[in-house]
């Protein structure tokens, strides 16, 4: 019998289909909360695991959504070029309020509200990537199209 999906990752599996795309989200035994565990646990390469980390603007402290490869480093100097304002790493407590999910857990999609969503240019190069959804042990295989389609995300180089 097939075990039920925890509350979030199932609230990212009706997210998906709301939004016509044809994914599963997986939960998985082993921890996801890294982009190293993630790519271990999912058998891929680094480069295809989605890290959604939040930052805060300066001032301003809206969310900033950056959505980069488990293989890169985000340089927020070029997230301030983008968005034209000075970015910082949100604490834990403030990506939960921003995005509903726990850090670890954060998918770069299905958030209560919008988030202001910047996509590394990286993650554009692969046929599919991994993405959390959201909870540290749920995932979800989706092509870099569909990753952009969902999040309205513009692409940057972020590294």
């Amino acid at each position: 019998m097939k075990k039920a999906l925890s509350r979030k990752a199932k609230s990212i599996q009706d997210f998906l289909k709301a939004a016509g795309v044809d994914a599963r989200v997986m939960e998985l035994p082993s921890s996801t909360h890294t982009a190293a565990q993630a790519a271990a646990a999912i058998r891929c390469s680094i480069g295809q695991i989605v890290k959604s980390l939040v930052f805060r603007t300066v001032p301003g402290m809206e969310p900033i959504l950056v959505v980069a490869s488990g293989a890169n480093r985000v340089n927020e100097e070029r997230i301030r070029v983008v968005i034209g304002r000075a970015v910082e790493m949100a604490d834990p407590a403030f990506a939960r309020r921003a995005t509903g999910f726990a850090v670890g857990g954060v998918p770069p999609f299905g958030h209560p509200a919008p988030i202001t969503t910047i996509l590394d240019s990286d993650l554009m190069e692969w046929d599919f990537l991994w993405a959390s959804a959201g909870t540290p042990h749920a995932m979800v295989r989706l092509r870099p199209d569909e990753l952009k389609r969902l999040t309205g995300g513009g692409v940057h180089a972020i590294k």
